[in-house]
């Protein structure tokens, strides 16, 4: 069953064109990741899909609902965690959470509740005023308060930005945990190691077109079959430093095989380069995302999710 779907959405703000004939669908019971630099209309797609933004054209539906003609009954079916840390200043965090519960006509679900701020590590924050929390758990408490409906689908935008290892972990294995009972998550998030690790499909948006929508495990096999990772002493010249990927005293180059790994540590040792440390990997989602990125035409990427 397909529980979200857009089908040739453009979004213009002004001259602006945000949002360039969308077309996705996502499958129930799968983890999904939206990846893309600043500004490739992540956000705006999110907002579209809660009904907070309407598309200029095309369609969107939750769960088979209109998001625009069937506001409430799409909205039923959504738990957003947003990008923006917004709270009530004057009610505690159950408080919160029982409001929340009110907005969707949820009664009774004290346990859900005491479920949500143990899972989440806010069990000894209930009592305690919004304005009392930390960046972190006010991030949790959104989260917690995405959830306190029970949505059939999870969207989450940017959850982890800015906050510690441990919310990252708390968050991460319960998400999982819904995830693995059903529940359908949509992610968007500029730490790839965590779209590689945790999603079963990747959306790569760029200038506000998808440029890549495959599986995760068909980007990364589509990838160049080794890295080949160089901790270096100097400056690469500018014809090697075009051919890599650099950061600091690391430096990646793609390499096909042996013979490609050879003609690549010749050239970098002929430049003058003294090279401290040798490493061959395969690649990784960030290595696929620079490579997608990188290109100046995208073909016909979107595809509907199988």
């Amino acid at each position: 069953m397909k529980v979200l779907r857009t089908q040739h959405v453009n979004a213009w703000y002004g001259n602006h064109h945000v949002l360039k004939q969308i077309d996705v669908s996502v499958e129930q019971g799968t983890w999904t990741c939206v990846v893309g630099p600043n500004g490739a209309g992540k956000t705006t797609l999110i907002s579209i899909l809660a009904g907070l933004n309407r598309a200029t054209q095309g369609e969107v539906a939750v769960m088979g609902h209109d998001v625009q003609a069937d506001f409430a009954q799409a909205r039923r079916n959504l738990g957003v965690v947003p990008q923006e840390l917004v709270f009530d200043p004057f009610f505690n965090v159950r408080e919160a959470l029982k409001i929340q519960s009110g907005y969707f006509g949820v009664k009774h679900n004290d346990d859900w509740i005491d479920e949500l701020l143990v899972s989440l590590g806010l069990a000894d924050k209930a009592q305690s005023n919004m304005r009392q929390l930390s960046g972190g758990m006010k991030r949790r408490v959104l989260v917690a308060q995405a959830l306190v409906h029970k949505p059939p689908v999870i969207v989450l935008d940017e959850p982890t930005a800015g906050v510690d290892v441990e919310l990252r972990q708390t968050l991460w294995q319960f998400i999982a945990k819904l995830n693995r009972e059903g529940h359908t998550v949509l992610l968007t998030t500029h730490y790839l190691e965590e779209a590689e690790a945790l999603c079963g499909r990747i959306a790569m948006l760029k200038a506000g077109r998808v440029v890549a929508l495959e599986r995760t495990s068909t980007l990364l096999q589509a990838a160049s079959s080794h890295v080949l990772k160089l901790k270096i002493e100097g400056q690469l010249p500018p014809h090697l430093a075009a051919m890599s990927r650099v950061t600091g005293r690391m430096v990646q180059f793609p390499a096909h095989d042996a013979a490609e790994i050879e003609t690549t540590l010749a050239a970098v040792r002929a430049s003058g380069v003294v090279v401290e440390d040798v490493e061959i990997t395969k690649p990784d989602l960030e290595d696929v995302f620079l490579d997608v990125m990188s290109q100046k035409t995208c073909g016909a990427a979107q595809e509907a999710a199988s």
